[in-house]
């Protein structure tokens, strides 16, 4: 006999997906560094189930460095591929492809967040009056007006980036080495963020957009005081739609 539920109808089972039970498709960079508690790579910084899809040949310098010249296609390919499999939205492990926005969404035809900088207008918003959002970029030289208007930021967003420090930029963006001095590469952060606060004294919230960069969050704002939001922040948001929390009722 057919199991029936509280109301004597059948209870039917939904088909039409390879992938249950993970509604959120994350495209990644071709990259070999560690991805630490907190990245966006590492499964284990989601409370919630996540689908994973590298793009081949779509490395760090080439999406930072080069303006991810050359990728669209691919990006476009892997992204109706996580929908295909389930993915209900889509994301990106790398805040420069904010100039990816407008072509993944049309392409795919689910809701997609491709930048932590997607945050900057919400976040300005919320500020009193004379505070701005300030960015910490894993390469300020390389976040141009382009990236920052395709995620709906000013242009003249006040920015920060960890070029030039010791760790941080030279493995994650270099390749130098697929080891990480994690001390050193906190410190970059660190470093950034002050630098930015102390060249914009006015900034009263910081995005980071780089997707490694969660793990140092808490560490900047205790440094700062500042409000820190980031790749987590977004991406917790955007699952929150995807599967709002049920309620019990009284």
């Amino acid at each position: 006999m057919r199991e029936r539920g509280q109301d004597g109808a059948p209870r039917i089972a939904r088909g039409g997906k390879a992938v249950y039970g993970a509604p959120l498709g994350i495209l990644m960079l071709q990259a070999r560094f560690p991805r630490i508690p907190g990245d966006m790579g590492n499964a284990g910084t989601w409370p919630f189930p996540v689908l994973y899809r590298v793009v081949p040949g779509a490395s760090p310098e080439r999406v930072v460095l080069q303006g991810a010249r050359g990728l669209l296609p691919d990006f476009l390919a892997a992204a109706a591929e996580l929908v295909g499999h389930g993915a209900e939205a889509i994301t990106t492990n790398c805040g420069f492809l904010s100039l990816f926005q407008h072509e993944i969404a049309a392409h795919v035809g689910v809701p997609v967040a491709t930048s932590a900088l997607m945050q900057v207008p919400l976040v300005q918003a919320m500020l009193p009056p004379g505070q701005r959002v300030g960015v910490v970029s894993v390469c300020a030289a390389s976040l141009s007006a382009a990236h920052l208007a395709a995620a709906g930021a000013p242009t003249d967003t006040p920015l920060a980036g960890t070029e030039g420090g010791r760790e941080f930029f030279r493995v994650l963006i270099r390749a130098e080495q697929e080891d990480m001095d994690i001390d050193r590469a906190e410190q970059d952060i660190l470093d950034a963020g002050r630098a930015l606060v102390a060249a914009h004294p006015e900034v009263g919230a910081i995005v980071l957009e780089c997707t490694n960069m969660p793990p140092y969050a808490a560490r900047l704002r205790g440094e700062l005081g500042l409000p820190v939001f980031d790749i987590y922040t977004l991406v917790s948001w955007l699952h929150g739609g995807l599967r709002p929390r049920r309620w019990p009722f009284a």
